[in-house]
């Protein structure tokens, strides 16, 4: 099985920018600006298989389990949540930030048929964990021709 990683919705085009004039000028920090708008964002995930299930592993450091969501639709996964990183001092000032913060969310179909009402999801250290069973094949029955 071979899944990509879809190209994140919002274009990523400032950061580039800004790493091309830091070389050119030597700027080695810059105040930041913080977005206007919220920002998306793709976490890391994995997706591997076994016998009797499939494993997705998705990287949410930060994202507290009760904003993240979870649906399973017509072997359709979708997994959806948000990341808000705050100040800890009102006073504070970024000088270079990388972090990245907003919404996100990631489908993907899986390749066969699952129980939907046995899946089992577990977060711990940033890391959501899906164990997916897969249904059983349907057995074959050989069909009489009258």
């Amino acid at each position: 099985m071979k899944l990509t990683k879809p190209a994140p919705s919002v274009p990523r085009v400032r950061p580039e920018f800004d790493r091309f004039f830091e070389r050119l000028f030597d700027i080695p920090f810059r105040r930041f600006e913080a977005p206007l708008v919220e920002t998306e964002w793709a976490p890391a995930l994995d997706c591997s298989e076994t016998e009797k299930e499939f494993v997705i592993r998705l990287e949410v450091p930060g994202v507290h389990k009760e904003n993240l969501d979870v649906s399973l639709e017509q072997n359709v996964l979708t997994i959806s949540g948000k990341r808000e990183f705050r100040k800890e001092h009102e006073s504070e000032e970024y000088i270079w930030r990388e972090r990245e913060e907003g919404k996100f969310i990631r489908s993907l179909r899986l390749p066969k048929p699952v129980l939907a009402d046995k899946v089992a999801a577990t977060y711990e250290d940033g890391m959501l964990t899906l164990r997916l069973p897969k249904t059983e094949p349907a057995v074959k029955s050989r069909i009489a021709i009258k």
